[in-house]
């Protein structure tokens, strides 16, 4: 490939995220410089480049800005029509970022050891795996004071996991694989209950 001879502008998020969080923690558990002069957290001391607000802000500045490279959410890149690397990933194979991708990641990860699920999904093993995908997190108390409101809440989450699938597609997110549903749901029922100590009735 024929490169233009003129320095990169390296774009990088202003604000702390949890997109920057990601990016550093990568970069941290592949590049042990990195790891020492930079470290991975959701805002750290850029050495070099120009900062944008959101992913949105990164995105206009790569898209606007000449040999330009950012790092954006996989839905930024897809809306705002910006040119993506491929990457190699752990198992050594040359991945690019899309559903299969992004689901493998989180189908390979060792999700039965971490406790509460906190995994950092990025540098997971897997042919198929984009080496930097995270996922959200639900947040609950395991012991409910009002247990109806758990249950509602519960409720909601599990119609998600049966029904949001498309929703997310069409946004440009992935749904979480089932197996990792099927842990998740099953830790529920197992570990979330109410102050009597009985599980939430969640039918």
């Amino acid at each position: 490939m024929k490169l233009p001879a003129e320095a990169i502008a390296v774009v990088h998020r202003s604000d702390g995220s949890g997109t920057t969080f990601l990016f550093t923690n990568y970069l941290s558990k592949v590049s042990k410089e990195w790891d020492e002069k930079v470290g991975s957290n959701s805002a750290v001391e850029w050495p070099v480049g120009v900062g944008g607000k959101g992913n949105e802000g990164v995105a206009n500045f790569t898209k606007q800005t000449p040999n330009s490279i950012g790092y954006v959410e996989y839905a930024y890149a897809l809306q705002n029509q910006l040119a993506y690397t491929l990457m190699a990933n752990r198992d050594g194979l040359v991945v690019k970022p899309e559903s299969k991708a992004f689901q493998s990641a989180a189908s390979n990860a060792d999700w039965a050891k971490a406790e509460g699920f906190y995994l950092i999904l990025t540098d997971q093993p897997g042919k198929d795996s984009w080496p930097i995908t995270g996922a959200s997190f639900i947040l609950m108390h395991k012991t409910q004071e009002n247990p109806a409101r758990g249950a509602a809440a519960l409720k909601f989450f599990l119609w998600s996991f049966a029904n949001g699938g498309k929703m997310a597609d069409e946004l440009d997110y992935v749904p979480m694989p089932a197996n990792v549903v099927k842990m998740v749901t099953n830790m529920w029922t197992q570990e979330i209950k109410g102050a009597d100590g009985k599980p939430l009735e969640l039918k």
